[in-house]
């Protein structure tokens, strides 16, 4: 699963506070996503139309939106204490 990260993330380069906070729900989001990755991986898809290759890839996508989702409405608080250290960091 691959998730696209802002360039201002990526270079480390974060100016504004709305930058940082934007970096920090990106990680959230996309940590939530590997963590509801693992979760669904045990789950058995039985039936008529169940399994295959295209429900892996859907399977993919909505743990990604779900990641999102958590994040968007108030996460676990990564994102929070995230923020607070780039922003830090960018102080010293």
């Amino acid at each position: 699963m691959l998730e696209v990260i802002s360039p201002a993330a990526l270079s480390g380069k974060i100016q504004t506070p709305s930058q940082a906070r934007k970096a920090a729900e990106e990680f959230e989001g996309m940590f939530l996503s590997t963590l509801l990755e693992t979760m669904f991986s045990g789950l058995e898809t039985d039936g008529p139309f169940g399994g295959g290759n295209s429900e892996e890839m859907y399977r993919s996508m909505m743990v990604q939106e779900y990641g999102k989702a958590i994040t968007a409405s108030g996460g676990i608080g990564i994102s929070d204490v995230l923020e607070r250290q780039l922003l830090s960091l960018q102080e010293i």
